[in-house]
């Protein structure tokens, strides 16, 4: 796995090749207070169901006031059974999503 720290995220890679691999290879709770991007585009391929899988941690970093965006091309966000999750198919609409987030929690929304 390849985590970058940028200035307003944590950028994390998966280099194992699934993703039962990489969910035992992270701890989530050592990024609780960060805003954090996965992007699974160099990785391997997700389903609408392995995405949903996201719903918990994203609700947790939601709580706590920071963002959880998943980069994949292989899933339409129509698929998803949860509507909240953030899923993108590029790191520019991953920023622009954390851009809009930070807004949000500005407003109080």
């Amino acid at each position: 796995m390849n985590i970058e720290k940028k200035e307003t995220y944590t950028l994390i890679s998966p280099s194992e090749n699934s993703l039962e691999s990489f969910l035992a290879a992270i701890d989530f709770s050592s990024y609780e207070s960060e805003n954090l991007i996965i992007n699974f585009l160099d990785a391997f391929n997700l389903s609408a169901s392995d995405v949903d899988a996201f719903s918990d941690i994203s609700m947790k970093k939601k709580e706590n006031g920071t963002s959880f965006i998943l980069i994949t091309d292989t899933v339409e966000i129509d698929d998803l059974e949860d509507e909240t999750l953030s899923v993108v198919p590029t790191l520019i609409e991953a920023e622009d999503t954390l851009e809009m987030d930070a807004i949000e929690r500005d407003l109080g929304l």
